[in-house]
């Protein structure tokens, strides 16, 4: 792999060590654990999955394709460094959004949550970041992951980034009906003016928190 492709799974590292400490920090300032994915059931449950082997496969795969050439021969998708254009351009982007998932995660402060259940939610967050996308920690990490795929792409980075993107998409619509629950007019109001993700509103999903 070229320097450039070190650097995109370099920056996938540090970013995972950051979410981890930013995960400590705001189970340390809610006085309560932030991490709920053990809570998650059905659907919630395989989401809860896929976010975590999204980032082994983006991180683990290229890696593991290296240490084993029949594995990275039969890939299709393999390029071996041969792009170096693409390479910088995906570093570039896995740095962008870094920055933007780390800064979203830290903006929560004690609202911090890994994953969803009713009744564990904190203050509403609507400032900063919140203000151009209701899930900017996930629009950054779909980013990032993105970048990863741009400048290593085989198939457990492409995979890897499929599989954040359905989890992301399940996890939200679970955020969104217990925020609702929780929250009821204020989320409403924020969930009107702040798209989804990013440049497109969704009308809200008005099914009760069961």
């Amino acid at each position: 792999m070229e320097s450039a492709d070190w650097i995109a799974l370099g920056i996938l590292a540090i970013y995972l060590a950051g979410f981890f400490w930013g995960t400590t920090e705001a189970a340390r300032a809610a006085g309560r654990p932030v991490w709920l994915f053990g809570m998650a059931s059905g659907t919630g449950r395989l989401a809860a999955f896929g976010f975590r082997m999204a980032f082994v496969l983006a991180l683990a795969g290229p890696l593991l394709w290296l240490v084993v050439p029949v594995l990275h021969q039969a890939d299709p998708f393999w390029t071996e460094g041969r792009f170096m254009l693409a390479g910088i351009v995906g570093a570039v982007t896995a740095a962008t959004g870094a920055a933007l998932a780390f800064a979203a995660q830290m903006s929560m402060g004690a609202s911090w949550r890994v994953g969803v259940a009713p009744g564990e939610t904190g203050a509403l967050v609507t400032g900063g970041l919140y203000r151009i996308s209701r899930n900017p920690t996930f629009l950054g990490q779909a980013i990032l992951l993105a970048g990863v795929a741009l400048a290593i792409l085989s198939l457990p980075t492409a995979l890897a980034l499929l599989l954040f993107l359905w989890s992301a998409s399940v996890q939200i619509r679970d955020e969104e009906r217990v925020l609702r629950a929780a929250h009821g007019a204020a989320y409403d109001a924020w969930a009107a003016r702040v798209p989804r993700w990013i440049g497109l509103h969704a009308k809200p999903d008005k099914r009760k928190c069961t």
